[in-house]
């Protein structure tokens, strides 16, 4: 079915317009050839994850690139009903399909699901795009940044109650510090944790008779955060954004907790996320067995549950949530690591192309700001900070037009970095220049009085030489 003898080459281009003056144009390359002699063997495991990891030994895959290999209709290595099996990696596999057309709509499909797409775009762009545009989704994630600050609270309510014991340097070892790990080349972490004893809510649960416990709705939900955000105190001193993520036990008057969704039925995770600022997860203790208990109860946190859900919520913010895929697809999932290859690679193409627009629209206002004000003095620093971050932006889009994803990224946090130096620098500060009606205003009333009698006593004087050249000059 092929058109031309293997191997050959296809190159396609798409313009997505964002806005009203921004457009991007994608450029997919796609390269046809056989498969070697290792990889059909590989390509004869058992099950898609052996051939999956015997695969990735045998590509030496760049970021930004994927693997797709075409297996026959009738292959057993894809479960009953799976067409496209996507990898831990870079790479996937997909069946041939009945004709050339069959199988260019499913790699079609599959870079949807892999590359960055449209609605990454406009996402990534979100400040440029108009909001009736934006998808429900598209302001979840946080935004590009140099670092982040990541923090675990753990709320005690009632301590008298409960004696609260969690390990979470350990937890945080074993699930969070993989992903972290793999997004060390995007930005900076720092992590830190907190015990706030006699930290409440800020809304009070509604008792429901039927189950013999106590809700909280789904409207009363954004009513939490500002309660809770004034004890955490994470975020006064910080440079970058701080990622909140808290464990709340409840006091034992108001316990067992319940999240509600908006239809009324039991959240499964007893969990919500607010956009750009973190998580909140409500954990109940059971109740002791005999009424006589002593008091406080011990309890040891389930730290395997509640991280599985702080690292669903920290994928979400990143905006490495997975879209709606259709039933023949089958994603693999990325393990320990918690970020698939590919995943990086979305990524690193959205903080690419957020950055070169946040350095556009930096260096625009600075230049406005230049043009509103005429006496403003450029020092030299300022000034090879603009021609820095301007040389940079220029190689990050080249680079990012060529492929070559990471240099991409590293040019493009160098000139965000040059950009905010120029743009934040003290010596530009609009306060230290002043317009000239604001001059005038300011130096006549200082200058006025004293410059009254000057003025008279300079024209009495010229008045008296006036005269005297007037008289005739008297002779002796």
């Amino acid at each position: 079915d092929l058109p031309r003898q293997l191997p050959f080459r296809d190159v396609r281009e798409e313009e997505v317009p964002v806005g009203s003056r921004t457009d991007v144009t994608s450029r997919y390359e796609t390269v046809y050839r056989s498969t070697t002699a290792r990889e059909a063997a590989a390509l004869g495991a058992a099950a898609p994850q052996e051939a999956d990891a015997a695969l990735h030994a045998l590509q030496d895959a760049s970021p930004g690139s994927l693997t797709v290999y075409v297996i026959p209709e009738t292959s057993s290595l894809l479960p009953q009903g799976i067409n496209v099996y996507v990898g831990k990696h870079r790479s996937a596999l997909v069946r041939a399909g009945q004709g050339l057309a069959a199988l260019r709509a499913r790699l079609r499909q599959l870079t949807q699901v892999m590359s960055f797409t449209a609605s990454s775009i406009a996402a990534a762009l979100s400040d440029r795009v108009p909001d009736g545009q934006l998808g429900l989704d598209a302001r979840r994630h946080l935004k590009s940044s140099l670092g982040y600050e990541i923090t675990f609270s753990l709320l005690n309510p009632d301590p008298k109650s409960h004696d609260v014991d969690w390990d979470i340097e350990d937890a945080v070892n074993r699930y969070v510090q993989p992903i972290l790990d793999k997004l060390s080349f995007v930005a900076n972490f720092s992590v830190d944790s907190q015990i706030l004893y006699y930290a409440v809510l800020g809304v009070t649960p509604r008792f429901d008779r039927e189950s013999s416990s106590f809700l909280l709705s789904a409207h009363s939900l954004p009513h939490v955060i500002n309660p809770v955000e004034a004890r955490l105190g994470s975020s006064a001193a910080s440079l970058y954004p701080v990622l909140n993520f808290l464990l709340y036990v409840p006091e034992r008057s108001h316990s067992p907790l319940y999240i509600q969704d908006k239809d009324g039925a039991p959240v499964p995770t007893n969990a919500f996320h607010s956009p750009r600022w973190g998580g909140i997860m409500i954990y109940n203790v059971e109740a002791p067995a005999s009424p006589q208990a002593s008091l406080p109860l011990h309890v040891d946190v389930d730290m395997v549950r509640v991280m599985e859900v702080f690292l669903a919520q920290l994928r979400l913010l990143f905006g490495i949530s997975r879209e709606e895929l259709p039933p023949e697809f089958l994603v693999e999932s990325p393990g320990n690591e918690g970020l698939a290859d590919w995943e990086l690679d979305r990524l690193l193409w959205a903080h690419t192309v957020e950055n070169i627009a946040t350095v556009s629209t930096t260096l625009t206002s600075l230049a406005q700001l230049l043009d509103q004000i005429s006496n403003i003095v450029i020092k030299d620093d300022v000034a090879s900070e603009v021609y820095q971050a301007v040389a940079s932006v220029q190689n990050a889009m080249a680079e990012l037009a060529e492929g070559r994803l990471r240099s991409a990224f590293q040019a493009s946090k160098e000139a965000v970095t040059s950009s905010e130096r120029a743009f934040f620098d003290p010596s530009l500060l609009h306060l230290l220049y002043f317009p000239d009606d604001q001059k005038f205003a300011i130096y006549i009333p200082l200058f006025l009085p004293m410059a009254v009698p000057i003025l008279l006593s300079l024209a009495k004087i010229f008045r008296e030489a006036r005269q005297r050249k007037k008289e005739p000059a008297k002779m002796d």
